[in-house]
């Protein structure tokens, strides 16, 4: 059995997980901060959550491709996004984004104002608020999307074979690879890899309900 499906979808959703964790952060921080366009800026970010994946790959492609003007400008220097490695990881990071976001986002937002508002009054900066305040006391929540979100990127297929294809040993993750067995007729084959994703989906979601209790216990304190 080639283990190569398992190491890239591993390796595709590690650094989509890494991505998401900061522009997620800051995204969900920028959005809490806004008064006009809220709405907008929160249905924008949250829409890949919702488009089909098919779909949302047929955008990527469109934007990233060597006709668009970023791959024009990317293949200038002999960088080409579809159909590579970087594919992978760029359709894992979009799909699994709003999953982070959200539930920052809805950490953020249920955080006690009073903190927020004593911290101002002995003359922190927003930043050091940012810093000192918000991220501690969202930590659980903010760990339990980040296990949510590798999740979601582990499994990505639509996108994926949108974007990156299905391309043996370099973009046929797991997924992909379920797909290829089934097409060919190996259901021996499909089933070991559809066990090896539920097995590291199933561990993901129990660490990250430990997360979400860690949190309930906390506000149950009292805390936030």
């Amino acid at each position: 059995m080639n283990y190569s499906p398992l190491l890239i979808s591993l390796k595709a959703a590690v650094i989509a997980t890494m991505i998401t964790f900061v522009f997620g952060i800051y995204a969900a921080y920028f959005t809490t901060k806004l008064d006009k366009a809220k709405g907008l800026v929160d249905g924008i970010l949250t829409i890949p959550l919702v488009l089909p994946p098919t779909v949302l790959g047929f955008f990527l492609l469109v934007l990233l491709g060597k006709n668009s003007i970023i791959g024009k400008f990317l293949s200038s220097y002999d960088i080409f996004i579809v159909f590579s490695e970087a594919a992978t990881i760029i359709a894992s990071a979009v799909v699994s984004f709003p999953l982070m976001y959200r539930t920052v986002r809805g950490a953020f937002e249920q955080l006690d104002r009073n903190m927020i508002y004593v911290a101002k009054t002995l003359g922190l900066s927003n930043h050091k608020i940012f810093l000192k305040i918000m991220l501690p006391n969202s930590f659980s929540s903010i760990m339990a999307g980040t296990i949510l979100a590798f999740a979601r990127a582990l499994g990505e297929f639509g996108a994926t074979i949108m974007l990156a294809g299905n391309i043996p040993g370099k973009t046929q993750t797991m997924a992909v690879a379920v797909y290829s067995a089934v097409q060919a007729g190996n259901r021996t084959l499909a089933y070991k890899w559809v066990a090896i994703m539920v097995g590291i989906s199933l561990v993901s979601m129990i660490v990250m309900n430990k997360f979400e209790k860690m949190q309930v216990v906390k506000v149950g304190k009292g805390g936030n």
